[in-house]
């Protein structure tokens, strides 16, 4: 028998059906509430509101939980790679040996950036925001692929595999153009013999007659750090995904939009911020224990960085993961960072310390990534564009959900006005 909720307001009663996931997670649904009621649930920033069924994402916030289609964060991040997880995300399994051959072929195919679009970048001035420049590019895609972007969800899922493919792999070329152009250096073509995340690092870091040769580390360190961030469930850049692709805005508008939701500081920018945190702190010659202290103290000065999250109330599966890794890049290149040293003994205070126990602070993958993407050589404005390249298989696969959907509808959130009420207009002789 299915379970309901009862709403009770003055003397009337309003059953609710309540829903249930495959993991346990109960919801009222409020689908018909105005329509039985005139009433609408109110929730500021939509943090206790489901927006949408997915199979895509389960993350269990509480518990430190997160998993792709089911498979557990940590098994992918010490079996997959990237380009395997992207495709598990999209389409919903691991792909065979021959699927995966061929995507990644697809991928290959698709690297390369138009000489048009090249000059699109050029127009821009090399001081411009990355992410400005990256949402820009990909918004100008379906001007260059018209057959893959009708802004029609039958025609456009007809032509997905295609889609999904020039997003991901072009979204990765822009970084690295990018990336050159504000360097003022040469565009690097891309390789097709290369797996992709050597080929980024070839595109981004080869010089005048002498490609870049990846270590084997930088490259397992690059793919676990684009893996790990492949999807997060509805946060705040893959709900807007989801909001323009329900207007049946083709996927490489839906994405854009993404790209320019990441971009805000309460979003993509938080592993700038932990970078900014351990430079200050070096800056002062501290080796973070007075920094520490200032933080227990209340000081809004010193914020702890990379510490808590929105939605994990315990241990961020990602950042022990991708703590471990940063270990391995800098001990393979040989880089004695002292930011490094400050992270770590912030992070062993912080998990000693009761003040950030009790209100259960704890590293997220924010505070080691951005030390990774420093031994890489991928200066701090970057940072945030490859976190796009990452999250690009999500943002594509929530698009797919809401285009595949029969039973979809716009997305329209309702508000509870509190301006003005009803007055007559003034002319302006009578103003004052």
């Amino acid at each position: 028998m299915a379970k309901t909720a009862v709403l009770k307001i003055d003397d009337k009663e309003y059953p609710l059906p309540v829903m249930e996931g495959t993991e346990g997670e109960k919801a009222i649904d409020t689908r018909q509430l105005r329509t039985a009621s005139g009433y609408i649930a109110y929730d500021q920033g939509y943090g206790n509101t489901g927006s949408c069924e997915s199979q895509i994402t389960y993350l269990d916030g509480d518990n430190g939980i997160l998993r792709h289609r089911g498979y557990p964060i940590e098994q992918l991040a010490n079996q997959s790679e990237f380009v395997e997880t992207a495709w598990l995300v999209i389409y919903g399994s691991l792909p065979t040996q021959k699927q995966r051959k061929d995507f990644g072929q697809l991928l290959r195919q698709n690297s390369a950036v138009e000489m048009q679009m090249q000059k699109i970048l050029e127009g821009f001035p090399t001081s411009a925001s990355p992410m400005a420049m990256l949402s820009a590019l990909v918004a100008a895609l379906p001007a260059y692929y018209p057959d893959l972007a009708t802004n029609n969800f039958e025609k456009d899922l007809k032509n997905f595999d295609l889609a999904a493919a020039i997003a991901i792999s072009k979204i990765r070329t822009f970084v690295a153009m990018i990336y050159r152009y504000q360097k003022g250096l040469p565009f690097v073509f891309p390789k097709q013999e290369l797996p992709f995340c050597d080929n980024f690092l070839h595109m981004m870091f080869s010089e005048p007659y002498k490609d870049y040769v990846p270590v084997p580390e930088v490259s397992r360190a690059l793919n676990l750090l684009l893996l790990l961030h492949a999807d997060h469930e509805q946060n705040c850049s893959t709900s807007t995904v989801r909001m323009v692709g329900s207007s049946q805005a083709n996927v490489f508008a839906s994405v854009s939009a993404g790209i320019s939701a990441l971009s805000g500081p309460l979003h993509g920018g938080a592993n700038m911020a932990v970078m900014q945190m351990l430079q200050s702190i070096h800056d002062e010659h501290d080796d973070g224990t007075r920094f520490i202290a200032a933080a227990k103290s209340g000081s809004k000065s010193n914020r702890l960085m990379g510490f808590g999250h929105a939605v994990y109330k315990n241990f961020d599966p990602r950042a022990k993961i991708i703590g471990e890794a940063c270990d391995v890049v800098l001990k393979r290149l040989g880089i004695d960072d002292p930011l490094l040293a400050i992270a770590k003994n912030l992070e062993q205070a912080a998990l000693k310390d009761d003040y950030f126990v009790s209100r259960k602070l704890y590293p997220n993958v924010d505070f080691y990534s951005g030390i990774i993407m420093r031994a890489l050589g991928i200066p701090m404005n970057m940072f945030t564009t490859m976190f796009a390249i990452g999250r690009t298989p999500g943002w594509i696969a929530n698009w797919r959900e809401v285009a595949a959907n029969p039973k979809g509808r716009i997305y329209r959130p309702r508000q509870i006005y509190v301006g003005p009420t009803k007055r007559d207009y003034v002319p302006i002789s009578q103003r004052g």
